[in-house]
């Protein structure tokens, strides 16, 4: 997404880095430290500012919640960040595995089924 992209655009992107570090902090109820933390577990990595600052998207911000309610619970950060990616990675390769069904489906010839001649 560029600068050229109209605000509206960039406002619905789920991907856009909208939100400060002490923004996307209050927004979860958290600390810029819960935050950095994150980061250096490597869950998220947030853009950054041509001056440096971080900065967050909406999917982040889920990501970051998700892994603040682990924590929450008890869960060590670590393993809370390590959970979180392993919830990520099943939910892509079942959305994967859903539409490769679908187009095998949709691919397949009407055949009939054994035994039913």
């Amino acid at each position: 997404m560029t600068a050229d992209t109209p605000l509206s655009g960039r406002l619905d992107d789920d991907d856009y880095p909208a939100y400060t570090m002490g923004r996307a902090a209050e927004m979860l109820g958290t600390t810029p430290a819960f935050l950095r933390a994150i980061g250096e577990a490597r869950l998220i990595t947030p853009l950054r500012s041509e001056g440096g600052h971080r900065r967050y998207s909406r999917y982040q911000l889920r990501i970051a919640a998700r892994a603040r309610e682990l924590v929450d619970r008890g869960t060590p950060i670590e393993a809370a960040c390590r959970i979180v990616i392993l919830e990520d990675q099943l939910e892509e390769a079942q959305r994967i595995n859903t539409e490769y069904r679908r187009r095998a489906e949709h691919e397949a010839p009407d055949s009939p089924l054994p035994g039913s001649s």
